[in-house]
């Protein structure tokens, strides 16, 4: 199984929906999945778009919505000027009592399809470039309003389902079918604040280190070390992102025992140093 890169989004809990408005994206950011739904518009660029199983050419300009845990990734030119936009809500949205009013029945079943990843109609592509531009440029209820009339166009667009009924997003999330994996996965997520060794997480599941390591390896196509180094890397970001923590706080609070190591790791992984993180982020990110 090829790995995917689990991401936790800046959203919070008290967000309807964040937007995150990159102009000169590097389209650097590997395959990766999260819990949350995404509206993805490319701009004025090409390329090639993964959204699951699907693989497929995108040129100048290209809109697709994903739901959650369907690993995606745009893999673009570097043009001069290209730009994305990125509108990102819950998955909670689908409980929302308001959906089970008959008027947001087409935006239900939208959010629905979209669990298999969706790309619109080049005129759809065309209206809601323009709605999604003048989102950016809005604040306070307003923006509510321009929220819902973009999904209401979207359910109502001409569109394609882009992921094959073979395609188990749900196997993603659960990285393995095994039990085993999913008990250290599960502590790892609960614990990696703290020292997590090889013969500790191997003795959780009753296996030598080395069965233990060559077992976790072939499961998820990454070893253990990296696996624990990437979720703590992961809750960094989120705590640069939602936090005024300092970078030293941020490391220790994240598992990491040395700050310079820190700093190291995380630059191999981000392609950026955290306080350059934390600053483009601030730059990219508008919650509402």
């Amino acid at each position: 199984m090829k790995e995917f890169q689990k991401e936790i989004t800046p959203l919070a809990s008290d967000d309807l929906f964040i937007v995150l408005n990159h102009n000169s994206a590097k389209f650097d950011y590997p395959v990766h999945f999260h819990t949350d739904f995404e509206i993805n518009l490319v701009m004025d660029t090409y390329g090639q778009r993964i959204v699951g199983d699907s693989i497929e050419d995108f040129s100048n300009l290209d809109l697709v919505m994903i739901g959650p845990n369907i690993p995606h990734a745009w893999k673009g030119e570097i043009v001069e000027n290209n730009h994305v936009v990125t509108i990102q809500f819950s998955d909670k949205l689908l409980n929302f009592p308001i959906l089970e009013k008959r008027i947001f029945s087409n935006i239900k079943n939208l959010l629905y399809e979209s669990q298999r990843g969706i790309v619109f109609s080049e005129k759809t592509m065309l209206l809601i470039k323009e709605k999604i531009l003048t989102l950016t440029k809005q604040q306070g209820f307003q923006t509510v309003l321009e929220f819902f009339s973009i999904l209401n166009e979207l359910s109502i667009s001409d569109r394609r389902i882009l992921v094959s009924n073979q395609f188990d997003g749900q196997a993603i999330v659960r990285t393995s079918k095994s039990r085993r994996i999913a008990k250290v996965c599960e502590y790892i997520e609960k614990n990696y604040k703290t020292q997590i060794t090889l013969k500790e997480i191997s003795s959780l599941v009753n296996m030598s280190e080395s069965a233990f390591s060559h077992f976790f390896k072939k499961k998820t196509n990454t070893s253990f070390k990296d696996y624990l180094t990437n979720i703590r890397i992961t809750q960094a970001c989120q705590l640069l992102t939602k936090t005024t923590h300092s970078i030293a706080e941020i490391c220790f609070a994240c598992g990491f025992n040395n700050l310079s190591n820190f700093i190291r790791i995380f630059k191999k992984k981000k392609g950026t140093t955290p306080s350059d993180y934390r600053i483009l982020i601030e730059q990219l990110l508008i919650k509402y």
